[in-house]
C-alpha cells in the first residue's frame, strides 16, 4: 500500500449521524492506552495526524481518517479507562455498537491487544462482542518493542488463550517505534480492499467501462 493523500474528514459523536461512505471502512478498538493512534499514523506514515495523548481516554468520537480516497481507517472510542464515568462508558458503548452494526462499508475490526500483558477482562468482551456483531477480528499485538523478540511466540500464544480466539484468527506483532508488522498490516489491507474490488458486480464494471 501506498500512502498518497490522507485527512481527517468525519468525527461522530455520541449524537451524530454515521456518514454514508463510498469506500470500505477498516475500524480500529483497543484499551485507551494501547497505542492505537501510534498504529494509525504509522499506517497513514503520519507522525501526528491521529492524536496521540498521555492522557488514556482522549478519543472520545469516531474519527474517520480518509486514505487515499479509496478506503476509511477509523479510529474507536477507547474503553476500558478507569476515569470515565460509568454514563460515559456506556454512551460510548452504544455509539459503537450503532456503529458496528449500522455500517454499511465496514469491511473489518482490528482489536489492538498490548502484547506484554494477557488480555483484561474488556479485552475479552470486546473480541467477544466483535464476534457477536458478525466480524472475524484482526488482532494487533503492539508494543512489541518492549518485549524481546525470544518471547514474542510465548506472548502471542497468551493472547490467543486470554481471548479464546477462533482457529485461523490473525495475530501481528507490531510496534510504532521500530514499525516492525506494519508491512503485514499493509499485507492485510492490500488483501481486502482487493477482495472489496473484485466484488463489484459485472453490470457495474460494464457500465464503468462504457
Amino acid at each position: 500500500m501506498k500512502i498518497k493523500s490522507v485527512s481527517l474528514e468525519t468525527v461522530v459523536g455520541i449524537t451524530s449521524t454515521l456518514p454514508q461512505n463510498l469506500h470500505p471502512e477498516f475500524a480500529f478498538a483497543g484499551k485507551s492506552n494501547v497505542g492505537k493512534s501510534s498504529l494509525i499514523n504509522a499506517i497513514m506514515n503520519r507522525k501526528s495526524l491521529a492524536r496521540t495523548s498521555s492522557q488514556p481516554g482522549k478519543t472520545q468520537t469516531i474519527n474517520f481518517y480518509n486514505v487515499n480516497d479509496e478506503l476509511y481507517l477509523v479510529d474507536l472510542p477507547g474503553y476500558g479507562y478507569a476515569k470515565v464515568s460509568q454514563e460515559t462508558k456506556a454512551k460510548w458503548g452504544k455509539m459503537i455498537e450503532r456503529y458496528l452494526r449500522r455500517s454499511k462499508q465496514l469491511q473489518a475490526v482490528f482489536l489492538l491487544i498490548d502484547i506484554r500483558h494477557d488480555p483484561s477482562a474488556n479485552d475479552r468482551d470486546m473480541y467477544d462482542w466483535i464476534v457477536h456483531n458478525g466480524f472475524e477480528p484482526i488482532i494487533i499485538a503492539t508494543k512489541s518493542d518492549k518485549i524481546s523478540r525470544g518471547q514474542i511466540d510465548k506472548h502471542l500464544k497468551a493472547i490467543r488463550a486470554g481471548l479464546k480466539t477462533r482457529p485461523g484468527t490473525v495475530i501481528i506483532p507490531f510496534s510504532s517505534v521500530k514499525k516492525d508488522g506494519l508491512e503485514q498490516i499493509y499485507g492485510v489491507l492490500d488483501g481486502m480492499m482487493n477482495a472489496c474490488n473484485s466484488s463489484v458486480p459485472a453490470e457495474e464494471a460494464t457500465d464503468e467501462e462504457l
